[in-house]
């Protein structure tokens, strides 16, 4: 026969005991005890970090394409995408050769050059 008494005394030593292994404490109020002085963790949603990912993603691609094909023949692909029409007229717009790709496909070929030599 077991004593109701001395099962609710383990019980709260065991709940005592897991609490103390994961870390945490009894704390009086208005004192600064353990929970105080534990920095929680920043939550932050990497939104803005998968933005630039993407962007530097893509204007590279477009940039080593650019540098596979050669200018010539990257405009003449993206004007014959562009006259197609419909959504590949929006493809086109997104293809065009701009300045960062012109930059990029430029770095690239230094890159190569000076690696070949």
């Amino acid at each position: 026969m077991s004593d109701p008494n001395l099962d609710d005394f383990y019980t709260r030593v065991g709940r005592i005991e897991r609490t103390h292994a994961m870390g945490h404490g009894f704390e009086a109020p208005g004192t600064l005890g353990r929970s105080y002085y534990r920095r929680l963790p920043v939550r932050r949603r990497p939104v803005f970090r998968i933005g630039v990912f993407l962007f530097c993603f893509c204007f590279g691609l477009k940039g080593a394409i650019h540098y596979h094909m050669g200018a010539e023949a990257y405009d003449a692909r993206v004007a014959q995408i562009e006259s197609r029409g419909g959504g590949d007229a929006m493809q086109a717009f997104l293809m065009q050769s701009e300045p960062l790709t012109n930059l990029i496909s430029g770095a690239i070929k230094i890159v190569v050059e000076r690696s070949r030599s």
